[in-house]
């Protein structure tokens, strides 16, 4: 009888884990069609950059939103801020040292929806070799309704501060740009589903 029973348990169970990755949809970041920027204040205006090179997943559970997670991995070599030779020296040791650090990363911890189109993904985000927590404010702006194939996702978060991640020059250097410690953080994200 016991082992009927437990049998019949590990049925239930399989049952589940079956039927709750059915339910999960799996979506790549379609590199092209999404923009990972950032802005941080530079003298008397802004300077304004992204990253060409990226890639992450998401996993969505519509049953169960906070089963949901995403991953992300950010080439910091693929820096663009316009400016060829500004480029080269935030890629030097003496500022992201991409030989050392080369990648940015970013892994859900928990999901929260806030609203019909909304929810807060908080993870451990990985820069410059420090890890701090921080919380991802996602909104969904497509698909249509009907549309499984792809999706498009608008993402923010509160200003990071380099410091924090230890991504400082020298004093002097601080000093006469006149670069601000607060950078604003500006994600665009289509992603398609996998098959």
């Amino acid at each position: 009888m016991k082992t009927a029973s437990r049998f019949v348990l590990f049925l239930a169970a399989t049952a589940f884990f079956v039927s709750n990755a059915i339910a999960n949809e799996t979506y790549k970041f379609d590199q092209t069609h999404s923009t990972i920027g950032f802005k941080v204040r530079h003298l008397l205006g802004a300077a304004v950059g992204k990253f060409k090179q990226f890639n992450g997943t998401i996993e969505i559970d519509r049953d169960r939103v906070q089963n949901s997670s995403v991953v992300a991995q950010i080439a910091v070599r693929s820096i663009d801020t316009g400016i060829a030779k500004r480029d080269d020296h935030l890629r030097s040791p003496e500022f992201f040292d991409v030989a050392k650090f080369p990648e940015i990363t970013f892994k859900s911890r928990s999901v929260k929806q806030t609203g019909p189109q909304s929810g807060d993904i908080t993870g451990d985000f990985t820069m410059h070799g420090v890890t701090r927590p921080i919380t991802l404010h996602a909104k969904l702006l497509s698909p249509a309704a009907g549309d499984l194939k792809q999706s498009h996702w608008q993402v923010t978060t509160e200003p990071l501060k380099r410091r924090d991640f230890g991504l400082m020059f020298g004093t002097t250097a601080e000093t006469v740009s006149g670069i601000g410690q607060e950078v604003t953080i500006n994600i665009d994200v289509n992603a398609v589903r996998a098959p």
